[in-house]
């Protein structure tokens, strides 16, 4: 059977045969077995473990919804019958979505940890003598509010424009 890998029949690109079989003890220009069985057996390896992912797709109820799914995928003219397969398309989707959000999460973080505190101006309850005055801002230093600008450098990193044009602001 041959190998879908073209450097399977052949030596690394860098090692001439003859130190390879000088150095594995053999008659120099063979080849070396090792490397292809390690090779065959990372192979085997990877088809195993995508094979007992499938199956644990078949028992896996993704965020996004089946119809959902199904709807975008027709929309784009994407057809197959396999449910696993569109589970793992929804499953790619919730973790881009996933990560867009996490990455807008931290662009707000850091937008609310630049700017400057209120530490040093008095408050309403300060100059009232009562002290509600430092629990409201300490509620307000962990309260994280996303905005649109938040989002919208989340999804430049990943080369989706969300701003709005121009004239429309």
């Amino acid at each position: 059977m041959a190998s879908p890998f073209p450097q399977d029949s052949q030596q690394f690109a860098g090692t001439p045969q003859n130190q390879v079989g000088e150095a594995s003890g053999s008659q120099p220009g063979s080849t070396a077995v090792p490397t292809q069985t390690r090779r065959a057996d990372e192979l085997a390896r990877k088809d195993r473990t995508l094979a007992e992912f499938m199956l644990m797709l078949d028992d896996y109820e993704p965020l996004i919804p089946n119809e959902v799914t199904d709807y975008y995928l027709q929309r784009v003219g994407f057809e197959c019958d396999d449910v696993r397969l569109k589970r793992l398309l929804s499953l790619a989707a919730q973790k881009f979505v996933s990560d867009i959000a996490s990455d807008a999460y931290q662009h707000a973080r850091i937008r609310t940890n630049a700017q400057p505190s209120a530490r040093g101006r008095p408050t309403a309850g300060d100059k009232a003598g009562g002290a509600a005055g430092p629990s409201i801002s300490a509620k307000d230093k962990t309260k994280t509010v996303l905005t649109m600008d938040d989002l919208s450098a989340a999804l430049a990193e990943y080369g989706i424009n969300s701003r709005k044009p121009e004239f429309y602001l």
